[in-house]
């Protein structure tokens, strides 16, 4: 059953949480990292990518770039940016986008948890993009970008929830982006405890998004965990910070496909080739995906509806039955040459953020052919996740991304 605790947040003041608030480290490559946190010094991104401190010339994983980020944290709670909350308690992250609201709990999980399968995984991680979180966070002694966790909904938890976010928030802004963003405090002893005891009864938390962060908070805690021959289990290091979602509050968008090239077929060979598993229908307008066994594809100008046949769903498991699943082994494998997704540098992804006419222009200018695609459901997430199966790369794109720096975890 999950451990999903309160804890004491360092976070920013009121005045200045819409200046901090920083998306993810990683939508950034280092030159717009630079130019976001000359933009907004505040930003929590100059501490999540502290390497925009130093010249282009200095490795941006060097250990003292790392001891910049630590520096960095500490002066801005000196200089009161950031308070600490001593009670321990949990807090409420609503996030609006385009009118649609979703609410989560901020809370820390328990690496127990993640390494008994508690917690489920539906991705592999890379060591060579874990080493810089558990660097980052090992030197910064914190935990500063929170972990995008889902739960199946459940009722006492919703009440709470909804309760509390009739008070006043302790944030209440909207970023440059357009997303809304607010924040309250359960502070209540019942509320926590209830919060406490209705978690203790869930036995399965996902991981929606945030695989690296996650691992990499695991292994900083096994490394402290083994380093301390006083270990209780207590330890602030043995938890990780955490946004936990319900199911029905989340949507999971579309995550598209473009290639470069028809691997040596005349567009007349190829859709002969895509109908064999697939019911082709022209379309005079941009197809979006209505339902599951839908894709959309641009080509030349022309979009066109493609529907799954019934066949190439039955006897599948989980990730079998995916459509990312189904246009890679019916379609983009036997017909356009893509053997392997993951380092085929002739395919590449387009978050469903961007919008189908993105599709359009990558097909025109230097891809030939696009795909968008109906979003994997949660559920299917959940599924993959139960049967201790993994997704196939860019199979979710989650919308709106968490904030870093409106909460941090101080692991010591």
């Amino acid at each position: 059953m999950a451990t999903i605790k309160p804890f004491s947040c360092v976070r920013p003041k009121a005045e200045t949480a819409s200046r901090v608030a920083a998306l993810p480290y990683d939508v950034y490559n280092r030159k717009e990292a630079k130019e976001e946190v000359m933009r907004e010094p505040l930003s929590f991104l100059k501490i999540d990518r502290p390497e925009t401190a130093f010249d282009d010339s200095v490795d941006m994983y060097a250990p003292e770039v790392y001891e910049k980020a630590r520096e960095l944290l500490q002066k801005d709670i000196q200089d009161g940016v950031y308070e600490r909350d001593e009670e321990a308690v949990y807090y409420i992250y609503e996030l609006v986008m385009d009118g649609r609201s979703q609410t989560g709990l901020v809370a820390c999980a328990s690496i127990e948890d993640y390494e008994n399968q508690v917690i489920k995984k539906h991705e592999n991680t890379r060591e060579d993009k874990e080493v810089d979180r558990i660097t980052h966070v090992d030197t910064c002694g914190a935990q500063t970008g929170p972990i995008f966790l889902a739960y199946r909904s459940e009722q006492v938890i919703n009440d709470i929830v909804e309760r509390v976010k009739k008070e006043s928030p302790l944030y209440d802004f909207t970023a440059v982006d357009g997303i809304t963003h607010r924040v309250f405090r359960v502070g209540r002893a019942d509320d926590v405890e209830a919060i406490r005891k209705a978690f203790s009864q869930i036995d399965r938390i996902y991981i929606a998004d945030g695989h690296h962060r996650a691992a990499s908070a695991v292994k900083v805690g096994i490394k402290r965990r083994n380093a301390n021959p006083a270990h209780t289990g207590a330890e602030e290091y043995n938890f990780f910070l955490s946004v936990l979602f319900p199911h029905d509050q989340l949507m999971i968008m579309d995550y598209n496909r473009t290639v470069k090239d028809l691997n040596g077929l005349t567009a007349e060979e190829f859709l002969n080739r895509v109908q064999e598993n697939f019911d082709v229908q022209k379309s005079d307008v941009p197809v979006r995906p209505a339902s599951k066994g839908q894709m959309g594809m641009y080509m030349e100008k022309q979009w066109y509806s493609l529907t799954a046949k019934n066949k190439l769903f039955e006897g599948k498991d989980a990730v079998g039955k995916l459509d990312v699943s189904i246009l890679q082994e019916y379609l983009l494998a036997p017909v356009l040459g893509i053997g392997d997704p993951r380092t085929d540098s002739r395919i590449d992804f387009i978050g469903g953020i961007r919008g189908l006419s993105e599709l359009e222009k990558r097909a025109d200018e230097d891809m030939k052919v696009s795909f968008s695609m109906y979003p994997t459901s949660i559920i299917e997430l959940f599924d993959v996740a139960d049967q201790n199966l993994l997704m196939p790369p860019k199979s979710t794109w989650f919308e709106p991304k968490l904030r870093s720096g409106l909460f941090i975890h101080e692991i010591g």
